[in-house]
Order: C-alpha cells, then structure tokens, then sequence
C-alpha cells in the first residue's frame, strides 16, 4: 500500500485529539503513581505489622498481576459491586495504581540508602516520628531516586494503548478506528509509533538531565554524614 500524505493530513486532527488523551492519562496516572507510592513505601516500613504486612502484601499482588487484567478489574467488574467509573477516570487509576507499586520500591531503596546515623540523630534530637521523616529521612531519600521514578513515567506513558481495552479514546483507539474504518493501517499505525518514538526520545533526554543533576546526590549526602 503507497503512502498518502492527503490521507495523513485528514487523520491527523483526530489522532491529535488521542494524543491529548494519552498525555493527559499519562500525566495524571504518574502524579497518583509518585505519590501513592510514597505512602506504599511508608507504610511497608511502619513498625506496626498490622500495616506494614498487609502493604506489602498488597504491593506484591498488584506487581505480580498484569495491568490490563487491573484494567478491566476497574471498568468491567466494579460496576457489580454498584462502583462505576468513566473510562478516563479507570484508566488513570489502574495506571496510577500500577505503578504506584513500583515507585514504592523505588522510593525503598532510597528510604534504606539513608545512613542509619541519621536517624538516631533525629532521635537525639527529641524529633517525632513525623517530624523524622518529614524533615530528616524523606529530603535525603527522594532525591536521589528522581532519575529511577522519572522513568515510570516513560514505562507508562508506552503502556496507555492498554486503555483501549476499556474504550478510552487515547491516541492508539482513534488510530485503529480510523484504520478499520478507512481501511487503511500503514499511515495511521504508522503515525502513532513515531508519536511515541518522538515522545520516548524527548523524555530519555529529560531523564538523562535529571541523572546528572541528582544521580550524586545520594553520594554527597553519604560523604556529608
């Protein structure tokens, strides 16, 4: 089949219009992924058993199952249970909720990077449990793992094809509606795979950045104490 660049440019409004989608679905699901995987991560580390076992339990069960079953978990099975949500809002949860148990990982071992002098300095210092983590553990833990989380946010943003499964309109759904209406596959399938290369490239180079600009972080913080 030739390329046809008038067929191109009458699909690409619509294309442009799941593109939105896709971003939008990315950038929501990574924001509840960042920080519901920072309460994961605090939890599995309380000294309380009746939290921190059942946490890791949880996180466990989510890794271990795939993100498209979660999907339809959301959008097809809750509705039994009376719960029912818009495919959007399914989607950005089951992504959120993906991923926020492999940022909890992450934010872990930056937890366990944390020089075990600082917190019994926090301690010799009369400081709450609260205030330990807030003031103390959690500034020298985060930073360092920017680089690791940013690249979530690239393993997420190539797995919302998955939310057609749910009948969200994100950037892959339009292209093979518009396919299998037109009957035409090598333009628009074409499109959206240079639309994420185009994304994925921009992004690595945004994560190279912040590996530079805190991959030493955790390094400095070490030789300081």
């Amino acid at each position: 089949m030739e390329w046809d660049w008038q067929f191109v440019w009458q699909i690409l409004p619509t294309l442009a219009e799941g593109a939105k989608i896709t971003i939008v679905a990315t950038l929501l699901g990574y924001v509840l992924a960042v920080v519901l995987g920072l309460v994961l991560a605090v939890m599995r580390r309380s000294p309380n058993g009746l939290i921190s076992r059942p946490t890791g339990g949880f996180v466990e069960f989510v890794r271990g199952t795939p993100l498209l079953v979660q999907l339809y978990f959301l959008f097809y099975i809750l509705p039994e249970a009376g719960i029912t949500l818009a495919p959007l809002v399914a989607g950005v949860i089951g992504l959120g909720l993906h991923y926020a148990t492999y940022t909890s990982e992450v934010y872990r071992a930056g937890i366990d990077n944390v020089p075990r002098g600082q917190w019994e300095a926090a301690k010799a210092c009369n400081l709450t449990y609260r205030q330990t983590w807030r003031h103390i553990i959690l500034p020298q833990a985060i930073m360092p793992v920017i680089p690791a989380l940013a690249n979530y946010l690239i393993a997420m943003f190539k797995e919302t094809p998955l939310l057609s499964a749910i009948t969200v309109l994100e950037l892959m759904n339009q292209a093979r509606s518009i396919a299998n209406y037109n009957y035409r596959y090598v333009e628009p399938i074409t499109l959206v795979g240079v639309f994420f290369l185009v994304i994925s490239l921009i992004s690595v180079i945004g994560v190279k950045y912040l590996e530079r600009r805190f991959g030493g972080y955790g390094r400095r913080g070490r030789a300081a104490s």
